[in-house]
């Protein structure tokens, strides 16, 4: 049996003050990743643009 019991505060006392900027970011949620299958077809396609614009640029006359 306690023989001693306190008092409870009439407010809690926080840490330390909320910073407001903490709030959006702890609410946003990070995006889905591109899939290994989307990031290759696009190295794929980059390098068919890249192949017709030097093809364009410097045409092949050989025989």
């Amino acid at each position: 049996m306690p023989q001693f019991i306190s008092p409870r505060p009439l407010q809690l006392k926080l840490r330390k003050p909320r910073n407001p900027l903490v709030a959006p970011a702890l609410k946003r949620q990070a995006g889905r990743h591109q899939s290994p299958s989307d990031a290759r077809t696009q190295r794929q396609q980059a390098r068919l643009d890249l192949r017709r614009l030097l093809r364009e640029r410097f045409p092949d006359d050989s025989p």
